[in-house]
């Protein structure tokens, strides 16, 4: 997993922040920054959940369709929780290429939370656990 991650993950979050740094320009520049956000959150944040509920189901034989339908509104929502107000302080304060590095701080505890909601879908289905 950790080889899969710092093939697929590193590259893509770190093109992913060139994206808005360089395509979401305003010239009221806190205007700008909640766009940026609206912009990570309604994209990249939803894709990245799906993608990884997806993956996890298909790694361990189930059902992608099932795990999405029974994980995939709730780990959106909690995200909307935490990651806003995370990629406002990094998108306000935080240079383009140190972005990755605050990602990847919160990220220890946001893929504690995502394996936590992912096995609620694994036990849920399956009574001996």
């Amino acid at each position: 997993m950790t080889d899969i991650r710092g093939t697929i993950w590193r590259p893509a979050v770190s093109t992913w922040f060139k994206f808005p740094q360089h395509k979401v320009v305003f010239r009221n520049k806190n205007f700008e920054m909640f766009a940026r956000v609206a912009v990570d959150q309604s994209l990249f944040a939803p894709t990245g959940l799906f993608v990884f509920l997806s993956s996890m189901s298909i790694m361990e034989g189930t059902s992608p369709s099932d795990k999405l339908e029974k994980s995939y509104t709730t780990a959106l929502l909690r995200n909307w929780m935490v990651w806003p107000f995370v990629q406002l302080v990094n998108f306000r304060f935080v240079p383009l290429e140190q972005r990755v590095i605050v990602v990847n701080t919160i990220l220890l505890g946001w893929n504690c939370y995502l394996s936590y909601i992912n096995n609620l879908g694994a036990s849920s289905s399956n009574p001996s656990v």
